[in-house]
């Protein structure tokens, strides 16, 4: 294992684009350095390119995972405590969706969002918590949605995985909370980013109609929620589900 540094690492999956990318730049700017997981290796070089332009004091790197395979989880979960010597921060954000109504989704439209958004979630904590007892710090993340709270048409699968993650999370909390380890969910609402501006327009003005805030929320509005529970200060908070989604579940 490599020497310990002193600066906290954080992993951010699904960090190629959208939210997950506006969290690697938000903890950066933190002082954590982050390493950028997803698929597409040229877009998270992008990503830590931009970090690094951006000055931020974190840093950031690299490494390409599927987060649909327990084996790979594993393996970079722990590539990375190895080559930091520590792992302190878990934001789970990759994710997929396969819409469809019930009545007309496939047992693999339902497996694959389960394996992915589920399961790929729970082998990267278990994986992540050993380092992280072994500092004895921690902060897991896990990006939940509206949809796990209200439901939503058409996304059964992915509601089902997303309510799941807040059993799961509270769970985690209970048990870790000894070892100065803290888990929470994030929940965001409809959040502009470039899988929601090809919705048709129909529906995206629908959708504003019910948000009290009558807008969209932006990336770096999430990236926000998530970094204060990343941070030092946010040490008496965990088992919770903050939904940042413009008032849509106040009621």
């Amino acid at each position: 294992m490599a020497e310990k540094t002193e600066q906290r690492v954080a992993v951010v999956t699904g960090a190629s684009r959208g939210i997950g990318e506006a969290i690697a730049h938000a903890l950066a700017e933190q002082g954590r350095h982050v390493v950028c997981v997803a698929r597409n290796a040229e877009k998270l070089e992008a990503t830590a390119k931009s970090i690094r332009d951006a000055g931020g004091p974190g840093g950031a790197s690299v490494k390409t995972c599927d987060m649909s395979d327990a084996d790979a989880i594993t393996e970079l979960i722990e590539s990375v405590a190895k080559e930091h010597g520590r792992l302190d921060i878990l934001v789970n954000n990759a994710g997929i969706t396969r819409d469809n109504l019930l009545l007309r989704m496939s047992d693999e439209e339902f497996d694959d969002v389960i394996q992915t958004n589920l399961r790929g979630v729970f082998v990267a904590c278990r994986a992540a918590l050993r380092p992280m007892m072994r500092g004895k710090w921690g902060r897991v993340i896990n990006l939940g949605s509206v949809s796990g709270i209200v439901g939503n048409a058409g996304q059964a699968n992915y509601a089902a995985a997303k309510a799941a993650l807040a059993g799961f999370t509270k769970s985690l909390g209970k048990e870790m909370a000894a070892k100065n380890i803290t888990a929470n969910v994030v929940a965001p609402g409809f959040i502009q980013t470039d899988m929601t501006d090809v919705l048709p327009q129909p529906i995206k003005d629908a959708a504003q109609k019910a948000i009290p805030l009558s807008r969209f929320g932006q990336p770096r509005e999430i990236a926000a929620a998530v970094a204060f529970l990343a941070s030092e200060d946010a040490g008496y908070v965990s088992g919770q589900v903050l939904a940042v989604d413009g008032g849509m579940t106040m009621c």
